[in-house]
């Protein structure tokens, strides 16, 4: 299906049209790409940036793979979303196009249980962890229990007593693909987030947020990243050394820690983008352009340490995500006037009238996000707040039928 451009630039697949891949997507079209973009859901709204949409999952390799020799890409990218990370770098390598990590390396950064083997090897602090395909004697509460090849909170359960052991690591086998869970001791502390950015081995930490997130049932869900992070140092030496331990050594990372009574403590590297306008914020706080240096890396065109240089113009930036009422989107009111707050820089309203909103459970019940600055963290979080509570999404009761 043709979008609505007339890009003649270099031909780019990115696998993901979702709220997830907006940022790269806007980026791709102001650099006069031609975008083909694929997402199984026909609505998908990153596909208004796309030269050429194709209707086709993110986890379907073999249909990429056709897609990707059909329309003679120049290169393929994977932001925003961990398992099409693989995917991309296999079929990359396959083609013979430019990709910023081999495939080995990516299918080491999309197996939690390949993950925490390497950083064991290693020495990165970690939280303690078991791999399972059913309850056994001995495993940590509370605990996080997860499929060790899903993402976005599928198969994900906060364990808060031994009674809960058996259904979660039921329903994590259940959405995993190998048919196992991975049991992971909770570690109590704040959530902090260092995206960066690798360079011929050389690991530049760019912003460091502190991820406030949703409580249980959307455990896991974040509801704002916030920069920059009183843990910023801490974080970014232990994530270094993670994404080393995974051999990333070109390309963006995006890794969570928890920051534990023993210090930062590596939950996962994803060897991608940020998924929640995590380059935008990056651009506003430092004025680097990740998503830029992403395409640029996907289309293996040559990349200057230079560009990885900060420049912070901005005591604090803030991304604030739209969490909205369950039902069917009729309206969102608003917006105009969220706009308008003082250092607000952008508004990104994700559905359209007609779209469902389910129970608020998983990164992709998000209906949007408010992109602020400040003079402090503070007052970012405070001015994106404030457009936040400006914005409404009118829902009529679901449908049934």
């Amino acid at each position: 299906m043709e979008g609505p451009g007339a890009a003649t630039g270099r031909r780019l697949l990115v696998l993901g049209a979702g709220p997830a891949q907006l940022g790269l997507l806007a980026a791709a079209r102001e650099r006069d790409l031609f975008v083909i973009a694929l997402d199984r859901d026909p609505a998908a709204p990153g596909f208004r940036y796309a030269d050429r949409r194709a209707i086709i999952s993110t986890e379907d390799e073999q249909g990429i793979e056709r897609l990707a020799s059909a329309e003679s890409v120049e290169g393929i990218i994977a932001p925003g979303i961990d398992w099409p990370v693989g995917i991309a770098a296999r079929v990359a390598e396959k083609m013979g196009l430019p990709h910023p990590i081999s495939a080995a390396v990516a299918n080491l950064a999309v197996s939690k249980q390949k993950q925490r083997e390497a950083l064991a090897t290693a020495g990165v602090p970690q939280p303690a962890w078991h791999m399972v395909s059913q309850v056994e004697e001995g495993l940590p509460v509370p605990s996080v229990v997860k499929a060790p090849d899903r993402q976005g909170q599928k198969g994900l359960t906060l364990v808060r007593s031994e009674a809960e052991l058996p259904d979660a690591i039921a329903r994590a086998i259940e959405e995993s693909r190998s048919g196992s869970a991975i049991v992971e001791e909770l570690v109590d502390g704040p959530e902090v987030t260092v995206n960066a950015f690798s360079l011929r081995g050389d690991y530049h930490p760019l912003t460091v947020t502190d991820r406030l997130t949703a409580e249980p049932p959307a455990f896991g869900v974040a509801l704002a990243h916030v920069w920059p992070s009183e843990a910023e140092g801490r974080a970014a030496k232990i994530a270094e050394a993670a994404v080393k331990a995974l051999g990333i050594e070109n390309g963006p990372t995006y890794t969570q820690l928890r920051i534990g009574p023993k210090g930062p403590q590596v939950i996962e590297v994803a060897a991608r983008l940020g998924g929640g306008h995590d380059a935008e914020l990056a651009h506003l706080a430092l004025g680097v352009d990740l998503n830029g240096l992403a395409l640029q890396a996907a289309l293996g065109e040559p990349l200057w340490s230079a560009a990885l240089q900060p420049t912070p113009e901005v005591g604090g930036a803030v991304v604030r995500f739209l969490v909205p009422p369950e039902g069917v989107l009729e309206e969102v009111e608003g917006t105009d006037e969220a706009r308008a707050v003082e250092g607000v820089q952008d508004v990104r309203v994700y559905r359209e009238p007609g779209h469902v909103f389910g129970p608020f459970r998983r990164g992709a019940d998000r209906a949007g996000a408010v992109l602020a600055v400040g003079d402090s963290r503070e007052e970012a979080l405070q001015r994106a707040e404030e457009a936040a509570r400006l914005i409404r999404f009118k829902v009529s009761a679901r449908s049934l039928v």
